[in-house]
């Protein structure tokens, strides 16, 4: 007799692209960045975390809930429902922050591989990942992409077991948190635009309302929407936000007790942290670390150009879904590709990962504002949204999101 799931089974079974798309925001370069984070300043930054959660699940919760009402990405609801220039506009910022992004992320994958078996190159690392991706991406169909991608974010677990191989001081870990001593200074004050950016990024508000859609194509036969597909939407986001912060967390924890305690505050690169622990915390650590970056690199680069790919065919109404064949959606995956191949040449064009990186930063904050912006204004409207509009927490968070996001981008330009 087949024995019916438990809680936790039903509770997986229900997780998608929230919690996909949580975990690929912790990408090699996002873990770059929280390191940089705790080497620079210890656990000044944890609280961090608690600011970041409510406002990513905010707006990705619109995002999914427009895609769930308007059975359309973001791009195709921009398309039908705003000018030209905002949807040229958004798209043109988007597209060089994302192939930045992918190439940051490959070049950090390489450099890790090259840590692990340091004979073989860094570059045939990330020639031989970008390989795999695009094998991976074009060959297999959506429901096996999907259970690969929820799979990987169980790397990111990896990060919450680092801090427990090193002695903490909870005192100091809770007080950081909840009373914290922020600093007004340009470093502190840089380092926490470089936080929300990283974490706030536009190329998620674009995945989360297309893969809403996909989603419940793959669960039902008909595309209906209701008040509990919505709260089922709303839980895998929570979730996945949640899960996402949760990491952010102890990566900064980790880094910011064991490298920042032993002096080292410079970290440009997430192999430079990899390589930093390994001789304070011991080996373990090392290789958790090491391959939570290679794990989340393949987590993370899908969603970057599955992302940058459903802007641009629904800019043209080209067919597109992860759920078609190569040849049913030949412009879809030739996108795919070529942001990988463009991402993957970005290391051999003289740009290093950490200056990918900064420019990639701009971009998503000069972006976020703007796209913010316009998800509140849809998912407040009436007529796209019907009875699905924004509650007030949603709009109070959402903006709070909009004016710490404009207050980010003005600092982006300050603290360059």
């Amino acid at each position: 007799m087949k024995s019916s799931p438990n809680i936790f089974q039903k509770f997986w079974k229900n997780l998608g692209p929230g919690l996909v798309t949580g975990s690929s925001d912790d990408d090699p370069s996002g873990i770059a960045t929280y390191s940089q984070a705790g080497a620079q300043f210890g656990l000044g930054t944890l609280w961090a975390a608690l600011l970041t959660f409510p406002m990513m699940a905010a707006v990705q919760e619109m995002c999914g809930r427009i895609g769930l009402v308007t059975q359309k990405g973001l791009t195709g609801t921009l398309k039908a429902h705003y000018s030209k220039p905002v949807l040229y506009g958004v798209v043109l910022l988007s597209f060089p922050a994302i192939i930045l992004n992918i190439g940051a992320n490959i070049a950090g994958m390489g450099a890790v591989g090259n840590l692990l078996f340091p004979s073989i190159d860094a570059n045939f690392f990330s020639a031989g990942f970008t390989m795999i991706l695009l094998v991976l991406i074009i060959y297999l169909p959506y429901e096996k992409i999907a259970s690969v991608l929820k799979y990987l974010c169980l790397v990111l677990l990896f990060y919450i077991i680092v801090p427990f191989l090193y002695k903490q001081d909870i005192k100091a870990i809770l007080k950081n948190t909840f009373l914290p001593e922020i600093q007004l200074n340009k470093a502190y004050l840089a380092m926490l635009v470089a936080i929300l950016g990283t974490t706030i990024s536009p190329y998620l508000f674009f995945w989360q309302a297309t893969m809403s859609i996909e989603d419940l194509k793959h669960r039902k036969q008909k595309l209906v929407v209701n008040k509990k597909v919505i709260a089922a939407m709303k839980q895998d986001i929570d979730t996945g936000m949640l899960f996402s912060n949760i990491v952010m967390y102890f990566i900064i924890l980790a880094t910011g007790t064991v490298l920042f305690n032993a002096g080292i505050h410079q970290i440009d690169t997430v192999e430079d942290a990899a390589k930093a622990l390994k001789p304070l915390a011991g080996d373990a650590a090392y290789i958790l670390f090491a391959l939570g970056i290679i794990g989340t690199g393949f987590l993370a680069i899908p969603v970057l150009s599955g992302a940058l790919s459903y802007m641009i065919t629904e800019i043209f109404n080209w067919e597109n879904g992860l759920d078609k064949k190569f040849h049913e959606a030949k412009a879809f995956y030739t996108i795919i590709t070529l942001s990988l191949i463009l991402g993957l040449g970005i290391n051999y064009l003289g740009i290093s990962p950490i200056n990918a990186l900064i420019y990639s930063a701009i971009l998503y904050g000069l972006t976020a504002p703007v796209l913010i912006a316009v998800i509140l204004h849809i998912s407040n409207n009436k007529k796209i949204m019907g009875q699905y509009r924004n509650g007030l927490w949603s709009n109070v968070f959402g903006l709070l999101a909009f004016v710490i996001m404009s207050l980010a981008a003005v600092g982006l330009f300050l603290f360059q």
